[in-house]
């Protein structure tokens, strides 16, 4: 397949470029920068320029396409709400360029979208739109379209890591760098999912191959790890103290991660497994944390 790829040169994207030509694929890659650009013609990719912001460019990118994966999205956690619903926009200028045919788009979105109720693990099939993680403005975008005639699918995604980055547990690391001392909330006992990004886009690739619209996949190797466990991890690493804070610190200790540190977001992945034969292979959370250089500041 041509498979039109955003956030091609992005910490997931960068990784499923290669896994999809590997398997026989052809990648438009889709990219802001001329660096982006070379990056993606030295691995084998072709590079189309192009903008979240400009929905055109993202609509041409997928014009010809037997295919799209969507996995760009803007990092300014600072404007999580705007930029969530900056996706669903996105989402719903691919699926207007797809609607009516059989080629897939595969969205992404986070496992919380899947939590039925506190204490629950979250399951694929399970959508909850009262999730109070913003995020659900992606799959709710994604619905209209799979409503509209579109081939969607979803990859929910837990803390994806390797010895460099850790979904939210980086920026968790700059704020204990920057205060001296690792926290939690509470008893820290919640649990957050995780995955090796090798694992992650070697499951992107896996998904858009079975084109079954409708689904969730989530890709999720470890169903919950105990934050206290990460703040530990992360105490020793940065050679600071680690206590817990009251949540009703959170928010002026944590900023706008605060909102994040006491939930608990175990997540399963047995159906996903089963369906698309995966198996991931790479290392723990835990273990990648334990072997990134903390002196290095991105």
């Amino acid at each position: 397949m041509r498979i039109f790829l955003t956030g091609a040169t992005g910490f997931i994207g960068s990784r499923i470029v290669p896994e999809l030509l590997a398997a026989g694929h052809q990648v438009l890659g889709m990219t802001r920068s001329d660096a982006g650009a070379k990056a993606l013609v030295a691995a084998g990719a072709e590079a189309h320029f192009g903008l979240l912001e400009d929905l055109d460019s993202v609509r041409r990118g997928a014009a010809d396409a037997d295919a799209v994966i969507h996995t760009a999205f803007d990092h300014d956690f600072a404007h999580f709400v705007a930029n969530c619903e900056k996706d669903a926009r996105v989402i719903k200028a691919l699926g207007s360029v797809l609607a009516g045919s059989a080629r897939p788009l595969l969205l992404t979105s986070g496992t919380g979208a899947g939590i039925a109720a506190d204490g629950q693990p979250a399951m694929e099939d399970v959508f909850n739109p009262e999730h109070r993680n913003p995020r659900i403005a992606s799959e709710l975008a994604g619905a209209d379209m799979l409503a509209a005639g579109v081939a969607v699918s979803v990859m929910r995604l837990p803390q994806v890591h390797d010895t460099n980055r850790q979904g939210l547990i980086s920026p968790l690391i700059d704020i204990a760098r920057e205060k001296g001392v690792s926290a939690y909330v509470g008893e820290g006992l919640n649990r957050w999912p995780a995955a090796h990004v090798l694992d992650v886009a070697r499951l992107y690739r896996l998904a858009i191959e079975k084109c079954q619209p409708g689904e969730r996949y989530h890709a999720v190797d470890e169903e919950g790890v105990c934050v206290r466990d990460i703040a530990q991890v992360i105490g020793a690493g940065l050679n600071v103290p680690v206590k817990s804070i009251d949540a009703s610190e959170a928010p002026d200790h944590f900023g706008w991660l605060g909102g994040f540190m006491d939930l608990d977001l175990t997540a399963s992945s047995a159906w996903t497994r089963r369906v698309l034969d995966w198996h991931p292979t790479g290392p723990s959370l835990m273990d990648d944390l334990e072997h990134m250089d903390y002196s290095r500041r991105d």
